[in-house]
């Protein structure tokens, strides 16, 4: 049952609003999502901006890398294979052929949650570009939604239990 909500839901990202615009739209999103890149540039600006939380904002820059690393390692135990729509190619390239979970989401939500750690004030912008980051990712028939829902609960753990800590 589970399994066939993740194909509809999946199904009707890949089949609705979809246009040259939003999708080019959604492929900015995933670009600036690969390896925690945009995660990683708030990170350095963050420290280049704020002196005084310079060391957690470095954090909050490594913490995208290192999202997509351990998201990797959960990949190869997963195992779980790219979705396949017939009639429906995905929108987009990916490094491996393994889907669950999203590297994007993952990185996206452990940066989001940091970041937030760091400076509450930034929350809604933040959380707005991981959340479009993330569904961009099935709108592009590149991950299950069910792929994007499980990398924001290992992001969300994962940025919460990173040590922000003042490091002198």
């Amino acid at each position: 049952m589970l399994a066939r909500l993740d194909q509809d839901l999946l199904l009707a990202m890949r089949t609705r609003a979809h246009g040259p615009l939003l999708e080019g739209v959604a492929r900015f999103f995933g670009k600036i999502g690969e390896y925690g890149a945009v995660w990683f540039a708030i990170g350095l600006l963050g420290a280049a901006l704020d002196s005084g939380e310079r060391a957690e904002w470095l954090v909050c820059a490594a913490l995208g890398p290192f999202a997509i690393g351990l998201n990797f390692a959960v990949k190869l135990v997963v195992r779980r294979r790219r979705p396949v729509l017939e009639g429906l190619p995905p929108l987009g390239g990916a490094p491996t052929s393994l889907s669950f979970p999203s590297a994007h989401t993952t990185s996206s939500f452990a940066c989001a949650v940091a970041i937030t750690r760091v400076d509450p004030g930034l929350a809604p912008a933040v959380f707005g570009l991981a959340v479009l980051i993330s569904l961009c990712r099935p709108y592009l028939g590149m991950h299950y939604p069910s792929d994007v829902l499980g990398a924001a609960v290992l992001g969300t753990v994962l940025g919460l239990v990173v040590p922000l800590g003042t490091f002198s």
